[in-house]
């Protein structure tokens, strides 16, 4: 999946050199590992279960509203730290394993499992930030952050109008998008046969059901107030999702590498990986712990198939290979993130000098 990237022999020999050292020197104990991972999931199990018992027990608008919010944010926190590692086949040593607990997970958040995980694994991770490569630059032309990508009047105040704007976007993806993706044609799924469509709609109507449905039947509410605690839930968990999506690529300092007219892409696969990442507090195990890795970028590209609990310790070889070769990673804050993709945004409203 690498034959698109320019062959540079330094930048291979780097990148043979990180593997090996991690190989060497990052200790994976596996009974430690589960004991670490299974009391993540209770944590986060535990909460997710208080918060959506809340919806039932609850008489309180408010309190009945803070409870579908904090489910919305708390599910977004568990996919992030167990299904994310689940679609690379690092949690389970059995791959039917890890793809049932992703699928399960997924569903819980309203997205087809399936679908995700085609254009994450074949188009995002190949190649990050590659106009016509990664799928996850096609979202919308509401948002520009391509440099030399067509700009349309209404960019001039993106920077202004997209925290609005990403406060739909788990709706979308819920409701429109992966339907769209479902009778299209594409070349990630070609073919979507009766066993596509089942998981489809079984993991939409799972998803609707128990958490829309079974609360208009079962809780003390009105449907109006179910509906508008629904509806907030997604509106919050979209703003913090996009945020902490756009952050991992879409920064001040973050590179959009350019293809030749033979779709050669101007750069080796490691620097594409290195320059297009950004990481957000990479030593940080509680940063690790709330944001499941996301916040260690590079070094999830680099290595997808290692458990986000390694990358704090992975970091300390992986930064300090990177800056012997003189290479700089990408790294700000979580808030200084937010600051920096804003300021991006408002750099793109404009039009590139020349």
């Amino acid at each position: 999946m690498k034959d698109k990237h320019l062959e540079i022999a330094e930048d291979s020999a780097l990148l043979a050199a990180i593997h090996a050292t991690v190989r060497r020197e990052l200790v994976i104990d596996r009974k430690t590992f589960r004991q670490q991972l299974w009391t993540k999931f209770a944590v986060y199990f535990l909460l997710l279960s208080a918060a959506y018992t809340g919806l039932f027990l609850i008489s309180n608008t408010f309190g009945f509203i803070a409870c579908y919010v904090a489910y919305g944010i708390l599910s977004l926190l568990f996919a992030f730290n167990f299904s994310h590692d689940c679609s690379h086949n690092a949690v389970f040593q059995s791959r039917k394993a890890n793809n049932l607990a992703f699928t399960i997970i997924y569903t819980m958040v309203g997205a087809h499992a399936e679908a995700w995980k085609q254009r994450h694994i074949h188009s995002h991770h190949f190649a990050p930030n590659v106009e016509d490569y990664d799928s996850d630059l096609k979202i919308s032309n509401l948002i520009r952050v391509i440099p030399g990508s067509e700009l349309r009047w209404w960019h001039r105040f993106q920077h202004w109008y997209a925290p609005l704007a990403y406060m739909s976007y788990s709706l979308f993806w819920v409701f429109v998008k992966d339907v769209v993706i479902l009778f299209s044609k594409e070349s990630f799924t070609p073919k979507k046969g009766v066993r596509y469509h089942f998981s489809f709609w079984m993991q939409k109507s799972s998803y609707v059901t128990y958490l829309l449905v079974v609360p208009l039947l079962f809780s003390r509410q009105s449907w109006s107030v179910v509906l508008t605690g629904f509806v907030l839930m997604h509106l919050l968990q979209s703003l913090f999702l996009l945020f902490t999506f756009f952050m991992t690529h879409h920064v001040e300092s973050t590179a959009y590498q350019e293809t030749d007219d033979h779709g050669t892409i101007n750069t080796s696969w490691l620097m594409n990986q290195v320059r297009s990442s950004n990481d957000m507090h990479p030593f940080s195990k509680t940063a690790n712990f709330l944001l499941g890795g996301f916040n260690n970028h590079i070094a999830h590209h680099l290595f997808p198939n290692v458990h986000h609990i390694y990358y704090p310790k992975l970091n300390v070889i992986l930064y300090s290979m990177l800056q012997e070769h003189q290479i700089v990673p990408n790294q700000t804050s979580y808030l200084g993130g937010i600051v920096s993709h804003l300021r991006l945004l408002r750099k793109m409203s404009r039009a590139e000098a020349a």
